[in-house]
């Protein structure tokens, strides 16, 4: 998959909502229908057709158990699109470390701020 593609399926709040809810495990159609109609107000119909397209860009398998339709997360998309990210990485990388080391140091003076007040 192109990761510019990716980004298209990705793009949409509704997909990567889908996504977040199959993240913690398969779920039945009708139980994802049911979060996504209440959150965004869209018809079955409308979640049927972005299941579908989370299903045919590969970010998504689903398989059948009795009446039911069970859909799964496929990671193998998602690790293109990390792969895509990680030459950007850098640019971000180093400012979270620096803000990392600043928040420690701020809590590190504020404790020993906090410390020389009960000395006094």
């Amino acid at each position: 998959m192109r990761a510019v593609h990716a980004f298209d399926v990705l793009g949409d709040p509704v997909r990567r909502r889908i996504l977040e809810l199959l993240a913690s495990g398969e779920q039945a159609s009708g139980d994802i229908g049911a979060v996504i109609q209440d959150e965004f107000g869209i018809s079955q119909p409308a979640v049927s057709q972005h299941l579908k397209v989370l299903r045919e860009s590969g970010f998504a398998s689903v398989r059948a158990e009795g009446t039911r339709r069970l859909y799964a997360v496929d990671a193998a998309p998602l690790r293109e699109v990390d792969a895509w990210l990680e030459r950007f990485r850098g640019f971000w990388e180093q400012r979270l470390d620096a803000l990392g080391t600043e928040l420690a140091r701020g809590k590190r003076e504020r404790r020993l701020g906090r410390e020389a007040n009960e000395d006094e």
